[in-house]
């Protein structure tokens, strides 16, 4: 059974960081892209970030890139989001995502496997 579980979410001031990190279990996590995306409460969900299985590329969006960082650890089946100089409009739902796909996955759709989310709040 494939599972996704986020954690280190929580209420930071403007300007400071969280990890986020995304434990998986059930498949061949070495084998996966992995992705985050964020929903923002009354917004569609947004992508923030990628990681490619079979090259390590990454790629973020103009709205985070320089501030978050997407990370994985193999042997650890879990896959990380560092977010510095973080900003009020960074406040939404966090969640991760799992892909066979190598292309597709800046879109929701590229991504078969889910988490449940993680809340990240930015105070002014």
């Amino acid at each position: 059974q494939v599972q996704l579980v986020e954690s280190g979410g929580g209420l930071v001031q403007a300007g400071g960081s969280l990890r986020l990190s995304c434990a998986a279990s059930g498949f061949t996590f070495s084998r996966y892209s992995m992705g985050w995306f964020r929903q923002a409460a009354g917004k569609e969900r947004e992508f923030v970030a990628f990681s490619v299985w079979i090259d390590g590329r990454t790629y973020y969006p103009d709205s985070v890139k320089g501030r978050f960082t997407i990370s994985r650890d193999n042997a650890k089946n879990t896959v990380y989001l560092q977010m510095n100089s973080l900003k009020p409009e960074d406040t939404a739902v966090y969640y991760c995502a799992a892909s066979t796909n190598l292309s597709y996955l800046t879109m929701e759709s590229g991504y078969a496997h889910w988490g449940q989310g993680t809340q990240v709040t930015v105070s002014s």
